[in-house]
């Protein structure tokens, strides 16, 4: 605890843990959005680097433990499925990890911001955006390697991974379960890249141990809602998280 509070005051780390709780009930709930929210809530109080390692361990764990809540032949079953698109994401992210400290923030929240919002908003008004089930190797290949870029810079690349998923139109057990191994995966290697980056380091972990109560206690909340609702529900609501997510990354991008 004392090496918590000499990197934030005892306000910042409370305002920390309640915003890991709101972040586990709606990846509960849509299966995403626990890094965004993370690194957009603590980063109002503390440094983005600081809510990067935060974030990890969390997203980490409950990504394991949404992939594997149907078994794990079901979680193999979604990693052979997408190995084309995880395989490059894994790989890209793994790389730009490295790059964390060079390109600029505002820039970067742009990139990822805009598409989000335009794809979000069009989905809604009705305008749909399909892709062939199953996709194209050199259209699973572009948007994994989009994805692994941004994540490996920002700790994000849950939506482009969504947006590839309701797109191709997958059932909601499905879509759950894909984003849990494909994000599980992810922070796997996203930890170890931000080992070697510097970000997490023994200074920072326990901050990250610190938020996986309130993460866990929130996630099991969001379960209860997503059991409840039916596939067309699910899919309203990931595109209306989808689009607010969007909105935020733009706004900090301009301001």
């Amino acid at each position: 605890m004392e090496m918590i509070t000499s990197l934030m005051d005892p306000w910042a780390f409370a305002l920390a843990l309640s915003v890991a709780f709101i972040a586990g009930i709606v990846k509960g709930m849509v299966g995403f959005a626990m890094p965004m929210i993370l690194i957009s809530g603590l980063s109002t109080v503390i440094s983005p680097e600081l809510a990067l390692a935060g974030l990890i361990l969390p997203t980490l764990a409950t990504n394991g433990l949404q992939a594997l809540r149907q078994g794990w032949r079901a979680a193999l079953e979604s990693l052979l499925r997408f190995k084309g698109y995880l395989g490059t994401l894994l790989v890209v992210l793994l790389i730009s990890a490295q790059l964390v400290r060079v390109i600029p923030a505002d820039v970067l929240l742009l990139i990822i911001g805009v598409p989000i919002v335009l794809f979000a908003a069009t989905q809604l008004a009705g305008i749909p955006l399909r892709i062939a089930s199953p996709p194209s190797r050199a259209v699973e290949i572009s948007i994994g390697a989009f994805a692994g870029f941004i994540g490996g810079l920002s700790g994000v690349w849950g939506p482009p991974t969504v947006a590839y998923l309701t797109a191709l139109d997958t059932p909601k057990a499905d879509h759950i379960r894909v984003q849990g191994v494909i994000y599980g995966l992810g922070a796997f290697v996203l930890l170890f890249a931000h080992i070697g980056s510097g970000v997490v380091r023994a200074e920072t972990i326990p901050f990250s141990l610190a938020l996986l109560v309130p993460a866990f206690v929130g996630m099991w909340l969001g379960l209860k809602v997503n059991d409840r609702i039916d596939q067309k529900v699910f899919r309203k609501a990931t595109l209306f998280v989808l689009f607010f997510v969007g909105l935020n990354l733009i706004r900090r991008g301009l301001t």
